[in-house]
């Protein structure tokens, strides 16, 4: 049966008003939050949101750990006709800035600590107001928006994510990606309103965010974390009495070696992945370490939300597959021409429906590259997103990862951008160049190697204190080695392959 090419989608602030109204929607610490006092707590922020930023279409930023007022800004940011842009906790002020310049924010929700870090580099044209001051505003008990009746088509949020050339680029997601997105996921997850999702990823990216999305379109309760160690991922789940937790490989590899009391890990009945491949080694393990719980991993990118799943039935048999289109996603295997791969055949993943992004913020040139006419074999039509990675399909048609054409590293679930580590790198001011890439590492999915070509001089405590002070933990590299020459190519370009093939890792 073939899908509807045009699924009906509501305006995504209404995920408010899915569940019982005295049902639990948000577990922080000791306190729960109803549903009834979701939507009306979204609706007294969307007020004040839209006072601040001054008209509708404004961009406004949030940048904080797993707040109550982070938890509500997707959805209160739409129901005011605003665009949230949700900003990485982990990044550091100069990364934070280039976004709020890039996004035009008028607005930016953070602490005191944080906003100190921007300095001078905060756009002018960008208020900042305290945390606190938003939480207030959530209790005031003051009159609220109502319900929103956006259209599908219209922008609700900018993510913005890192690209293997140049700064993170925003991607815009309209109302429709959202919601449906949420549908999507609760509907194959089998999410239901007894459920309790534990959300430990970043809401800055939208394998975090659906974490609460997709749990408040099936009318269950979500229970953000901010944790230390995996210990307080134990204890939270024994807490909440978890049955969903999302997680990128490294965190499984983590979670695996630890102590799991047996009721404890009894509770978890879902287990989700994506950010990097499951090995088979580390399924096994998670399936000894939560006996209860179904293992599905999925495959995804910002550009369109998520791409395929893995059914669980077939996970035991079929460890390395990425699965097949989730609902309301077309997944095609292209030739270069456009024209479908034989079963077997190599192809580049090509995304195409309701799912796909309206492109990059302020940034055609980029958004052509990527945003581009489905094949002409597409159901759907219109504009479908061209992955880069290629894949194949076997004659079940499920699919497998072949490779990536682009240079991203992939390291702990974060997708890093080498050259912008080069460029924090060559700011130091110690060096003259520098080359980042990602090798193979247990842990990390990927370890981010940097070559440098120093200056005369120069003190390499000096660099790593700098990287350390100017990137996220995730970005650091774990090797740094300095060369007196770098290869070059006919061009006289940097020979990254050449650069990146001669390294040693150490022993």
């Amino acid at each position: 049966m073939t899908e509807n090419p045009n699924p009906p989608s509501r305006p995504i602030d209404h995920l408010a008003l899915c569940g019982a109204a005295g049902a639990p929607a948000l577990l922080i610490g000791d306190r729960v939050t109803t549903y009834a006092e979701l939507d009306a707590g979204v609706g007294r922020l969307a007020a004040w949101l839209l006072e601040m930023a001054g008209a509708p279409g404004e961009r406004v930023a949030s940048w904080s750990a797993k707040t109550r007022l982070a938890c509500l800004m997707p959805l209160a940011a739409a129901r005011a006709g605003l665009i949230h842009v949700p900003v990485n906790p982990l990044l550091k002020g100069a990364q934070v800035a280039h976004i709020l310049a890039d996004s035009g924010a008028k607005l930016l929700t953070t602490n005191a600590a944080r906003a100190d870090t921007l300095g001078d580099d905060l756009p002018e044209a960008c208020a900042v107001q305290e945390l606190k001051v938003a939480e207030e505003v959530i209790d005031s008990g003051g009159q609220g928006l109502p319900p929103s009746g956006a259209g599908p088509d219209d922008l609700a949020a900018i993510l913005y994510t890192s690209g293997s050339t140049g700064r993170p680029k925003g991607v815009m997601l309209s109302h429709a990606n959202l919601w449906l997105g949420a549908e999507s996921v609760a509907s194959y997850l089998k999410i239901a309103p007894d459920d309790r999702v534990l959300g430990v990823l970043p809401l800055s990216f939208d394998y975090g965010q659906n974490q609460l999305l997709s749990t408040w379109h099936a009318g269950g309760a979500v229970a953000p974390l901010d944790y230390l160690t995996p210990r307080d991922v134990v204890k939270a789940v024994a807490r909440h009495h978890a049955t969903t937790l999302a997680g990128v490989p490294p965190l499984w590899v983590q979670l695996v070696e630890s102590d799991w009391p047996a009721e404890v890990a009894a509770h978890l009945k879902r287990l989700t992945n994506s950010g990097g491949a499951l090995t088979p080694s580390l399924i096994d393990a998670m399936r000894t370490t939560f006996p209860n719980a179904a293992i599905y991993p999925m495959y995804g990118l910002t550009e369109a939300f998520r791409s395929t799943f893995l059914d669980p039935k077939f996970v035991a048999d079929h460890p390395t597959s990425m699965g097949r289109a989730i609902p309301h996603a077309e997944i095609l295997v292209c030739r270069a021409d456009g024209t479908i791969t034989a079963d077997e055949e190599p192809g580049e993943l090509v995304h195409c429906g309701p799912l796909v992004a309206q492109g990059y913020w302020r940034d055609p040139a980029r958004t052509a590259e990527r945003f581009r006419p489905a094949p002409r074999a597409s159901h759907y039509g219109g504009t479908a997103v061209w992955s880069g990675d290629t894949v194949r399909r076997d004659a079940n048609h499920l699919l497998y990862f072949v490779g990536r054409d682009d240079a991203m590293i992939k390291t702990a679930g974060n997708r890093v951008s080498p050259t912008e580590v080069e460029d924090v790198a060559v700011a130091s001011g110690e060096i003259f160049e520098a080359v980042a890439f990602g090798v193979p590492d247990a842990r990390l999915g990927a370890a981010i190697v940097l070559i440098v070509r120093g200056k005369a001089g120069a003190d390499p405590e000096a660099l790593a204190a700098h990287m350390k002070q100017n990137l996220p933990n995730f970005m650091q590299p774990q090797a740094i080695e300095w060369r007196t020459e770098l290869p070059r190519g006919p061009n006289g370009k940097l020979d990254r392959v050449a650069i990146a093939a001669e390294w040693k890792a150490p022993s």
